[in-house]
């Protein structure tokens, strides 16, 4: 049976598992999820293939099903002529666009909705760039409970249909993710809905862990990548990963000692509040004023996980790179001809850092490294 707690990420504040919780109350970080009891056997994996799979370290009770659509089980796709290009021994792709509703935020709103079911909840609110919105109608809509999005107006435009036709209240917002957020927790106060927005309900980054459970397995349990780059918003991924690379150590199921990959924070110059706070040294970014970058999901001015995503990084001996838009854009259509998949502009920058590191001699020419592109391209065209 699989039981967890929550555990604070700041100060000493816990609350059971079975508590439908938010940030921590004495502090305002995210709490983040605590397994408890005997280690999970990975022979347990369930024979199935979505990210489902690890419902062993997940959070799932033994009387409940997953709100599922098919999520996870993404293909990691080796790129030998890009890797050739870039200058590395080894290039792969980890194509998220392939999820339920065309992005990695699949994952996170299947174990969050699945909670949130769980506890009974009357509706569903977050803000969103664009995917994440998206996501939410689609879980809330499988699991038949109610949900309100709070999008900026410059959302692209194709998803905003997507959240209309999935049958979302939408309220397109003037500003940025940080202006929809606040109207979304005003919303939520007064209506008793529950705010799932990143990092202020402990399970999305449950389900964004697979990403990194799915990378141990496919090097069979016994080696990881050097690098992982990861385009990087509210960080909730990136923080995940690492979270499960930790827990898979403790668990036994990848050897000690094992060499953990580089964790390496990609994002545009427009918006990159989480590489100036790493220029700085500093272990909480400053919140990034007019945030301007075609990659809507990286156009996150003040991520509440900065504080996690710097720790990752700095614990991974990992790095953090801001990129321009016309880095962007050239490395998204070189990823996209080059490996015949459909890339975003998320996964763009992720392909560009890269290229900008190994020039610098940051990432060397024997280095195993693992792109995420998060989204489908399709998602940004009109």
């Amino acid at each position: 049976m699989t039981t967890w707690k929550l555990e604070c990420s700041a100060c000493e504040v816990w609350a059971r598992g079975d508590t439908l919780a938010s940030v921590c109350p004495g502090c305002g970080q995210p709490f983040l999820v605590r397994y408890e009891g005997a280690a999970p056997s990975r022979d347990a994996l369930r024979d199935r293939w979505d990210m489902w799979r690890y419902t062993p370290v997940l959070p799932l009770r033994d009387d409940e099903r997953p709100v599922s659509l098919g999520e996870g089980a993404t293909p990691l796709l080796e790129a030998a002529t890009l890797a050739r290009a870039v200058g590395v021994q080894q290039l792969w792709i980890k194509d998220e666009g392939l999820n339920p509703t065309g992005s990695f935020k699949a994952r996170g709103m299947s174990a969050a909705v699945t909670r949130a079911r769980g506890f009974g909840v009357q509706g569903l609110v977050v803000p969103t760039a664009g995917n994440a919105g998206a996501a939410l109608t689609a879980y809330a809509a499988a699991a038949g409970i109610p949900v309100r999005v709070y999008a900026p107006r410059q959302t692209p435009p194709n998803i905003v249909a997507s959240i209309r036709a999935l049958g979302a209240e939408l309220v397109l917002v003037d500003g940025h993710i940080g202006d929809a957020g606040k109207q979304a927790r005003a919303f939520a106060a007064e209506s008793g809905y529950f705010d799932v927005s990143t990092l202020r309900e402990p399970y999305r980054i449950e389900g964004k862990k697979t990403m990194g459970l799915e990378i141990a397995e496919h090097w069979g349990w016994n080696r990881l990548p050097t690098h992982i780059i990861y385009p990087t918003g509210g960080g909730t991924g990136l923080i995940g990963m690492w979270k499960v690379f930790r827990e898979l150590i403790d668990w036994e199921w990848l050897p000690r000692g094992i060499a953990l990959p580089r964790m390496i924070v990609a994002q545009a110059d427009g918006c990159a509040p989480i590489v100036k706070a790493w220029q700085a040294g500093a272990d909480r970014a400053i919140p990034w004023p007019n945030p301007q970058t075609h990659a809507a999901g990286l156009r996150v001015p003040g991520p509440l996980g900065d504080r996690l995503i710097l720790r990752a990084v700095r614990e991974s001996g990992g790095d953090a790179v801001a990129v321009s838009e016309q880095a962007i854009a050239r490395a998204t259509g070189q990823l996209t001809r080059t490996t015949g998949i459909d890339a975003a502009p998320e996964g763009g920058c992720a392909l560009a850092v890269v290229q900008t590191m190994v020039a610098d001699g940051r990432i060397p020419s024997t280095a195993n490294v693992v792109v995420f592109n998060t989204g489908s391209g399709a998602s940004y065209r009109a």
